[in-house]
């Protein structure tokens, strides 16, 4: 039974009292409502007023729109509905998780690489000044996944590394800085990702620890967080098959369920042995590792039967909500499980003090202050993983022709955080001094594909210069490198011949592929603070300071020679 004089409620018999009056006056529509965490509604094609009106939604997320924009769509929302609602937005990387302006302050990695706390609250702190200026409540981070496995194509930069305890150290710290400006923080992805290499996206990935190994890591994290009074937990559609059949020894392979359908893993382990008493999330249920389950009818009422309360999106929302409605009627779910749901959604919004919530009246983003700590991250963060060949630093004098070769750079994949590198590289190299070459994979040059040496090379360029921009996206299989399939025109055959430094402003693992390079530099993020940084520090005016938080070998003897 719901307790809610306990964490992360703490409410005294009075305010319990008022909330349980208020959900009994609420209709089935209303409860049923509360229950779902929409997509946020843009102004230019719903009224937004009579969407909150026909729906009453317990909560909306978000993507980056303009400041102004966002801020109205919110107010307007918020003026109309009868319980105040939840406004998320994934504020991993900075305040452009809500807002265009907003500041790209780096990712997790990123900041894992400085190794310092205090980059950690900065960038909570950022993101949350700037979400709250236009309504933002609550932000669906930080992410507490350990990445562990290199592979994996959607945990990568957005983790704080492959140290569990670096991951709780940076993770609170992002958690202090959210709450200094009233942000609600939702830790996931629960039970865990980064042990499959694959996307949940696409498919219901596994966590494939033992039940002690789990507990030891994954666990310890989730036990941390919930003792220090997290309030909220989005779970992911992953599996974790130790722990389903610990708790239910008798369970078939067939019936293991992703924990965002999993009685088991929900009220079993999160509740039960974690003592998990607060909100719990689905992460988007248009994925397909939701949808894959079962089918959607049978799957909504399921997840709230498993102890979630709240489902994030819909996909046709009149008929989402309608199955609900069908599983209340014939039985399948009970008033009684939609009405403990509904309270813990309520005793949430009271205990963060949305019932009293005001947005500023006026903007103030403070975009150039932030810029500045977004340097000071950049700055203690550009990791130099291996120079054998002393090729640094890079110098007009020593290198004054440069073939730079980009890699990614592209907008393909879903909601990726950042832009395109290239001219930022060539523009500060060229201010510098440098003759800067940009290789251009739409117009090959087949001589120099099929027939050209070393020579014929070194009198095009000194040095080689190649930048991976290949982020984590959703709904992609893969961050690897991918040269160009005719001959692998781009790639670099020449490099025990001419210099070749190889940097990635985004997947610090590109080692695997290269592994025989000589130079080789993760910066984890592509924002302007990281590139100017890293152009810095190659050119020798400053020196590196980030740490690994990962192993960018990848366990790969030869990467390291």
């Amino acid at each position: 039974m719901l307790d809610l004089t306990k964490k992360p409620y703490n409410l005294t018999k009075e305010q319990i009292q008022q909330l349980h009056e208020q959900v009994q006056s609420m209709s089935l529509d209303d409860k049923i409502g509360q229950l779902f965490f929409v997509i946020g509604q843009d102004e230019e094609q719903v009224d937004i007023k009579e969407f909150i009106q026909t729906y009453r939604p317990g909560g909306m997320m978000y993507r980056p729109a303009p400041a102004e924009k966002i801020k109205r769509q919110l107010t307007a929302a918020q003026d109309a509905s009868d319980v105040p609602l939840f406004f998320s937005a994934n504020l991993e990387s900075g305040g452009n998780g809500i807002i265009t302006e907003g500041t790209w302050f780096g990712m997790p990695l990123q900041i894992a690489a400085t190794d310092d706390p205090k980059q950690a609250y900065e960038l909570g702190n950022v993101a949350s000044y700037e979400a709250a200026q236009v309504g933002c409540n609550m932000s669906f981070s930080p992410i507490v996944d350990i990445d562990k496995n290199f592979r994996n194509p959607i945990t990568n930069t957005r983790t704080f590394g492959s140290d569990q305890e670096r991951v709780i150290q940076m993770a609170a710290a992002q958690i202090n800085g959210l709450q200094e400006n009233g942000i609600l923080p939702v830790i996931k992805h629960f039970p865990g990702d980064g042990v499959d290499e694959r996307d949940q996206h696409l498919l219901s990935t596994v966590n494939s620890l033992p039940a002690d190994e789990w507990m030891a890591s994954y666990g310890k994290i989730y036990q941390t967080f919930i003792e220090q009074e997290v309030s909220s937990i989005m779970i992911g559609h992953i599996m974790l098959p130790a722990w389903e059949r610990k708790i239910s020894p008798e369970i078939t392979d067939a019936d293991l369920r992703p924990a965002s359908a999993s009685k088991h893993l929900i009220d079993g382990l999160l509740r039960d042995k974690l003592g998990f008493n607060g909100l719990a999330i689905t992460d988007a249920t248009p994925m397909i590792g939701y949808n894959a389950i079962l089918p959607r009818e049978e799957l909504l009422p399921a997840t709230i039967n498993a102890g979630i309360d709240m489902i994030l999106f819909n996909k046709n929302i009149n008929e989402d909500y309608a199955f609900i409605k069908k599983a209340i009627e014939n039985g399948t779910l009970s008033i009684e499980r939609v009405e403990e749901a509904v309270l813990r959604i309520l005793a949430t919004k009271l205990t963060h003090g949305l019932f009293e919530a005001i947005t500023p009246e006026t903007l103030e983003l403070k975009q150039a202050a932030h810029a500045e700590k977004a340097e000071a991250a950049a700055k203690k963060s550009v990791t130099l993983v291996k120079d054998r060949d002393q090729l640094l630093p890079l110098t007009v004098e020593r290198y004054p022709r440069i073939r730079m070769v980009v890699l990614g750079d592209s907008d393909d994949g879903g909601f990726k955080e950042g832009g395109k590198v290239s001219d930022l590289f060539q523009k500060q190299l060229e201010a510098l001094g440098f003759d800067v070459s940009l290789y251009d994979r739409q117009r090959l040059d087949f001589h120099e594909i099929f027939e050209e040496g070393v020579a014929e090379m070194n009198e095009k360029f000194d040095l080689a210069l190649y930048i991976a921009n290949i982020e984590t996206a959703s709904n992609q299989t893969t961050t690897r490198l991918d040269w160009i399939h005719l001959m692998a025109a781009d790639a670099p055959w020449f490099m025990k011949s001419i210099p070749t430094v190889f940097v990635s402003t985004a997947n610090p693992y590109h080692l695997f592929d290269i592994p025989t390079v000589s130079t080789y530099i993760n910066t984890y993020t592509g924002n302007k603070e990281s590139i100017e940084a890293v152009i810095r520090k190659m050119t020798g005016t400053e020196v590196f300071e980030g740490i690994n938080p990962v192993d960018p070998f990848c366990g790969d003897f030869t990467a390291k020679l």
